[in-house]
């Protein structure tokens, strides 16, 4: 039922729906203060100007009473997106509301503001610097990953530049210093001839009488005066 009203509404050879409208300049929509809005700021601009009827520019109202019943529910996501318009000169504050129920108006900045009593002090009289103040904001400077000197190449090597690299010390290898000799001093012990004993020697040096040998046994004598025994049974 609502869209063919709004067709039967349309004027003969017209290439829209009928109804009224929001005129948003190109102006408006492709200035740097329009695009750098936050979704919800855009958002907020079209609920507010959607109350534009021509004559009411001036006393718009963002309140969260008008504003819920377009889907608004968060008061702290309003007040955020109502400031980026201020600052941005989208909108205009003709009138600065207080509690209990004093609520503020607004005009939007790309329409004349319209004569309406009820303005706050001085409100009017400020109006010409906010006309068109949107048109004055200039775009953010983009952050940039490259310092503004360029990007220096990365540097493989000192900046002395590569040296030779030495194998040795530069005051020349160092001759190794042993306070020890690693040979015994009475010389190598392999050098000492062996000591070949038979049988009766062991049994005469108190080895159990009980245990057979049948081969020969080596002695051999250390610098250390110790000794070791090898068996071949």
């Amino acid at each position: 039922m609502g869209i063919d009203k709004h067709r039967r509404a349309s004027k003969k050879g017209s290439s829209r729906d009928g109804g009224r409208f929001i005129a948003l300049p190109f102006s408006v929509i492709d200035s740097p203060a329009f695009m750098q809005l936050s979704y919800a700021a855009k958002s907020l601009l079209l609920d507010i100007a959607r109350q534009y009827a021509s004559d009411n520019n001036g006393r718009l109202l963002a309140t969260m009473k008008y504003l819920s019943k377009r889907g608004w529910t968060s008061s702290d996501v309003i007040s955020r997106a109502k400031k980026e318009l201020l600052d941005a000169k989208l909108i205009y504050e003709t009138v600065k509301g207080h509690r209990p129920n004093r609520a503020s108006w607004y005009a939007i900045t790309w329409h004349s503001l319209d004569k309406i009593t009820g303005y706050d002090a001085g409100a009017a009289e400020r109006w010409p610097s906010a006309r068109s103040g949107y048109l004055t904001v200039a775009p953010l400077r983009k952050n940039t990953l490259n310092p503004p000197k360029g990007v220096k190449k990365d540097m493989i090597e000192p900046s002395p530049g590569a040296r030779d690299i030495c194998d040795a010390p530069p005051a020349g290898a160092i001759r190794g210093i042993y306070q020890h000799s690693t040979t015994p001093s009475n010389g190598d012990h392999l050098d000492t001839p062996s000591i070949v004993v038979t049988e009766e020697f062991f049994s005469s040096n108190h080895m159990s009488s009980n245990v057979s040998f049948t081969k020969t046994f080596e002695l051999h004598q250390f610098s250390n005066n110790s000794s070791i025994t090898r068996i071949s049974l």
